[in-house]
């Protein structure tokens, strides 16, 4: 009986390990994915991110509906590379909610949003992620973005 607790012992540190492992690997790709859009390194987004990634924004509409919008993921990298340098921003990502299953994960990330020192918005992005042989790849974007209900932390 000895013997078998710790066997037992063994295999479940070996599977939280394991777990543990894949969070810390999916955590990567999302801080990469931010770490280069951040410092405008279109290659760096791109190793982490699915070729026909999807994205998409919900927010409030002119008239004060809730939308989802489609937004193109080229879009997203045109706006990383084409404002000028001396316009900086940020998103910065509040913290980490990580969920994994075998081969897909979900990321629960809360962020701020500052342009030109300013802050702009507030909001969570949801991540979807499959594991494409050893690494984690982004295959869904989803954020939501919102003015109220913020409680920014200075830059």
């Amino acid at each position: 009986m000895k013997y078998i607790c710790v066997l037992f012992a063994l295999f479940a540190y070996n599977m939280v390990n394991a777990q543990i492992e894949e969070e810390v690997k999916v955590k990567y790709a999302v801080e990469t994915f931010f770490y280069a859009f951040n410092g405008k390194n279109e290659s760096a987004i791109k190793r982490v991110v699915d070729t026909d990634i999807k994205m998409q924004t919900v927010n409030l509409n002119i008239l004060g509906n809730m939308i989802v919008r489609d937004t193109n993921f080229n879009d997203v990298i045109n706006f990383m590379i084409t404002t000028p340098d001396s316009i900086p921003f940020n998103e910065k990502i509040l913290d980490y909610k990580i969920e994994i299953d075998g081969g897909m994960a979900h990321v629960w990330a809360p962020y701020e949003f500052w342009y030109n020192g300013e802050f702009s918005h507030c909001g969570v992005n949801s991540f979807q992620l499959f594991k494409d042989k050893d690494a984690w790849k982004i295959i869904y974007l989803v954020s939501s973005r919102r003015k109220e209900d913020c409680n920014p932390v200075s830059e």
